[in-house]
């Protein structure tokens, strides 16, 4: 699968003419989207194998799903699907039959397993999942964090089938004393400088959640290049930062992997809720790992109107793999609540859909909002968590609606 340079290039530079516009253009260009945040706008850029998304930056691609997207179905369309890479060193092309997953280090039998070693020789796992980026929301936390400001958009929900990696580490046969696997995949820093993008996991977690894949497919075709062609980990349940895109090694190692990506980036508060104030110092941290609680309304947003009548208020909700017990809406802002109906159920990583009915009155002005429920107990609450890398954000959302 080849990604054409100069297509891709041209794509990043018409979005960095974009991004340079004035906000009377903005507000009359279709190819320009102003987000609920400082700094807000965002060009509307078609990279190669994807339609018009949301760019926070075209080196690495930073690509963001239009939220009306996730009205439109439970699965997120391949080609709306959000992008984040770490470093620019990008492969714009994989050749999927030469391609290579090498497993070694503390094993019995070193592999080096092809994508067609992958459906051929293990058994196919189809799993629904959501992948989402640790980072998603971080452009609406306050006080205001570094990092890439993403809206709500920087996730999606899709059918991936692949090998389960425990299958795999069984055939390489792992040796005593392993504490971490550890996975790399082809991309590369720039800089020598710069620390390549290493993830571990510990084998309790891989061992406890055994539906791990090493992804060959997303929603029936193969993986889009910018989402980790020819094969990608798929981590159900936790943030996309384990999600290694265009994996190539996968090592057993006997220590607790302390590269730059584990020991210092993405690590949050080992605090109550995983939360600090901005001038708290002291605490200790933790590497990121399961996904919190959250729910959306999909075809309404703040500041918008609905009809007068009877509309229905359509959304979807996910947790870390426990599943949705329920979904509750509120149109006075949180004072009152009642339950809304569930839509079908695609499996415990996935979105479920909700909707409920809602009679708005002409001229009048509401706060809707929705809160989602976990089979685990986990609820939503009103006070949004805070941490200076931006992640984890659950609070419930609220939609200022006016009646026309």
């Amino acid at each position: 699968m080849t990604l054409d340079r100069r297509g891709f290039l041209a794509g990043a530079t018409a979005a960095a003419l974009a991004s340079t516009t004035g906000s009377e253009a903005i507000a009359a260009s279709p190819t320009t989207v102003m987000l609920p945040m400082e700094n807000g706008t965002r060009p509307l850029v078609a990279f190669p194998q994807k339609r018009p998304l949301l760019m926070l930056s075209p080196r690495p691609p930073l690509l963001e799903t239009p939220f009306h997207i996730f009205d439109e179905g439970v699965l997120t369309p391949n080609d709306a699907f959000f992008v984040r890479w770490h470093l620019a060193g990008i492969p714009t092309t994989v050749d999927a039959a030469t391609h290579r997953i090498h497993v070694h280090g503390m094993v019995k039998r070193p592999l080096s397993l092809s994508v067609s070693d992958l459906r051929t020789q293990f058994k196919p796992v189809e799993i629904v999942a959501v992948n989402q980026c640790s980072g998603n929301s971080r452009g609406l936390f306050s006080p205001r964090v570094p990092g890439g400001q993403w809206d709500n958009g920087a996730m999606g929900n899709a059918r991936w089938t692949g090998a389960r990696l425990t299958d795999v580490l069984a055939r390489a046969g792992l040796k005593d004393g392993v504490r971490q696997i550890r996975f790399h995949g082809l991309e590369r820093p720039v800089l020598s400088t710069t620390p390549p993008f290493i993830k571990a996991l510990s084998l309790d977690d891989i061992f406890d959640n055994g539906d791990i894949i090493i992804a060959y497919e997303m929603n029936g075709a193969p993986l889009p290049l910018l989402n980790g062609y020819p094969v990608r980990m798929v981590v159900p349940g936790w943030y996309a930062t384990y999600w290694m895109k265009m994996l190539s090694d996968i090592e057993a190692i006997d220590t607790i992997d302390d590269n730059f990506w584990m020991k210092t980036a993405y690590r949050i508060p080992e605090t109550p809720g995983n939360t600090v104030t901005p001038t708290q110092t002291g605490y200790k941290t933790v590497p990121i790992n399961k996904m919190t609680v959250r729910s959306f309304a999909t075809n309404v947003h703040d500041g918008g109107s609905v009809h007068a009548g009877s509309q229905m208020i359509r959304g979807i909700a996910f947790d870390n793999g426990s599943g949705i017990k329920a979904v509750q809406f509120s149109s006075d802002g949180g004072t009152t609540w009642r339950n809304a109906t569930l839509g079908a159920d695609y499996g415990r990583y996935s979105f479920r859909r909700w909707e409920v009915a809602f009679a708005a009155q002409r001229g009048k002005s509401y706060t809707l909002a929705c809160r989602a429920i976990a089979n685990s107990g986990e609820t939503q609450t009103s006070i949004p968590v805070w941490n200076p890398a931006g992640f984890l954000r659950d609070v419930i959302e609220t939609y200022k609606v006016s009646v026309s």
